[in-house]
């Protein structure tokens, strides 16, 4: 276990997310699975929220460091989507939590994010792919898709249909 008391707090609250959900996440139950006392987590966080907001950051950072293609600006756009929707798969409690703005206030890491994408869409135009088109607003329209796919799967407006299918789909829409 990390004798870091913050990192552990973090690590539980990690594991009681993708255990049980953001709603099990208390600081009373991250205390109590970090093995500390139920007043550390305000030592180290300023309330419930900050303390969200650093297990969110861990999601962020997951998603950020997707293996991509190191060739065709093309096909790391394309890897990008599919590890956007992958990831949402694999830690729906994570990505909810990522995107609950109720909750937590993650502005800076979607602007980083989305940076990251809209780089990746502007690398896809410079080859050859919808030029002419504002980089931003298509990855805008862009991620607005990836992320509406992965609500409807995840919370059952596609839960009977087959995922990967449904991102060809969508990624053929605008990739042609």
């Amino acid at each position: 276990m990390d004798s870091d008391p913050r990192r552990r707090l973090i690590s539980s609250a990690v594991a009681l997310l993708t255990d049980e959900g953001v709603e099990a996440v208390t600081l009373r139950r991250i205390a109590r699975e970090a093995g500390v006392s139920h007043g550390a987590p305000l030592r180290h966080f300023t309330g419930r929220a900050e303390l969200l907001s650093a297990v969110a950051s861990e999601g962020f950072a997951e998603l950020g460091e997707a293996d991509l293609p190191k060739a065709g600006a093309q096909a790391r756009l394309l890897a990008a989507c599919r590890a956007y929707l992958e990831f949402a798969q694999r830690n729906p409690a994570m990505f909810e939590l990522m995107f609950r703005h109720d909750l937590i206030d993650t502005a800076e890491l979607d602007r980083a994010l989305f940076t990251r994408f809209t780089t990746l869409v502007a690398d896809a135009q410079a080859a050859g792919w919808r030029e002419g088109v504002d980089s931003r607003t298509l990855a805008a329209s862009l991620w607005a898709a990836l992320h509406g796919l992965a609500e409807l799967w995840l919370w059952g407006g596609l839960a009977d249909r087959d995922l990967p299918t449904t991102l060809e789909v969508t990624l053929t829409a605008y990739l042609g």
